[in-house]
C-alpha cells in the first residue's frame, strides 16, 4: 500500500476519538510499528491534532470534518457506472479500488448517495458483458500485445482477426476498444460485442 493510501486510513482509523495502540493499528494495515510509529510523527508533524507515543496509544483529539462533495445528478451516474464497470472487471485489484473509492467518497458526499453499495446495484446488461474482457484488454494495451478476437457484427455475423488494441474509449454508454486490425487497419470495437479474447504472445 502507498505511504499516502497508509496514511489516509489511519486517519480513517482516528477519526473515532478513541485512543489506538499501534500493535493494533500495525495489525489492521499488516504493517509494522515502527511504520506505525513513523506514520504517527508525521501526522502530528503536519498539525493534525493527534496525540500519544509508543506503548500509549493514539488518539485524535479534536474532531476532523471534510467539506461536503456536491455531485449533480450526472455525475453520481458517471460514477456509479465507472465504478460499476471497474468492480466487474475481473480485476480483484481494481476491483477492491472501486469499492474503496466508493467508501472514502460517500463518507463526504450528501445524500442522496449514503450508501457506498448503492454504486454497484443494478449494472446494465452491456457493461456486464464488457466487464469480463477489461482485465485482458488492459493489460494487452499496457504490453502492447496482440490479441486473437471473436467479435459479434451488428449485423449478427461472427468475425474473427487478430488485433492490436490500443485505447478504451467512453462512447455514450458504449465501452469501445480502438484498435488496429492486423491486415484491416483501424476499428472501433464495442466491448459488449466481444465473444472471445486471448493473448497471441506476439508484440507489437
Amino acid at each position: 500500500m502507498p505511504r499516502s493510501d497508509r496514511l489516509f486510513d489511519l486517519i480513517q482509523i482516528l477519526r473515532d476519538g478513541r485512543l489506538h495502540r499501534a500493535a493494533d493499528l500495525a495489525r489492521e494495515l499488516r504493517v509494522s510499528e515502527r511504520t506505525i510509529w513513523r506514520d504517527m510523527a508525521t501526522l502530528m508533524a503536519s498539525g493534525l491534532a493527534v496525540e500519544g507515543e509508543r506503548g500509549m496509544g493514539y488518539i485524535l483529539r479534536q474532531p476532523m470534518t471534510l467539506p461536503p462533495m456536491i455531485l449533480t445528478p450526472p455525475e453520481r451516474e458517471a460514477l456509479r457506472t465507472g465504478l460499476r464497470l471497474v468492480s466487474e472487471g475481473g480485476d480483484a485489484v481494481l476491483a477492491r479500488a472501486a469499492r474503496s473509492l466508493a467508501e472514502k467518497i460517500s463518507a463526504v458526499t450528501p445524500a442522496p448517495v449514503e450508501d457506498p453499495k448503492d454504486l454497484f446495484t443494478q449494472p446494465a446488461r452491456a457493461t456486464q458483458r464488457a466487464a469480463r474482457h477489461l482485465p485482458l484488454i488492459r493489460q494487452a494495451i499496457r504490453d502492447r500485445v496482440v490479441l486473437a478476437l471473436t467479435y459479434l457484427e451488428a449485423d449478427g455475423a461472427e468475425s474473427h482477426g487478430d488485433i492490436r488494441p490500443l485505447a478504451l474509449r467512453q462512447q455514450g454508454q458504449v465501452l469501445t476498444l480502438q484498435a488496429d486490425m492486423v491486415g484491416r487497419g483501424p476499428r472501433s470495437l464495442r466491448i459488449d460485442r466481444i465473444l472471445a479474447l486471448a493473448a497471441t504472445g506476439e508484440r507489437f
